[in-house]
């Protein structure tokens, strides 16, 4: 297994429904941390108000670049029509 960094873009408008679909999302990535997968995840907060977010980053483990693909194509703020683009990259951890 490899890392990738999934990085990721909310629409515009789309804070009701990352809300909504939040629980789901971070039962997905407990699942990734109970596995031992997850190396970080978390919003990137606006600078102008840190209540709302841009995005999303998520470095993970997966067998495969498709694997990674398909994991983030199958999360909740995808099918909530939170995400605009997710950008799928391998990761070097360096540190940890």
């Amino acid at each position: 297994m490899e890392y990738f960094m999934l990085l990721a873009t909310d629409g515009e408008n789309v804070h009701e429904a990352r809300m909504a679909a939040r629980p789901a999302h971070l039962k997905r990535l407990e699942v990734l941390k109970a596995e031992g997968r997850l190396l970080t995840a978390g919003p990137n907060p606006l600078p102008e108000d840190p209540n709302r977010v841009s995005g999303s980053l998520i470095v993970a483990q997966f067998e495969s670049l498709d694997a990674a693909q398909a994991w983030a194509e199958d999360d909740p703020y995808v099918h909530a029509g939170v995400y605009s683009e997710v950008l799928i990259k391998p990761f070097k951890a360096v540190f940890k």
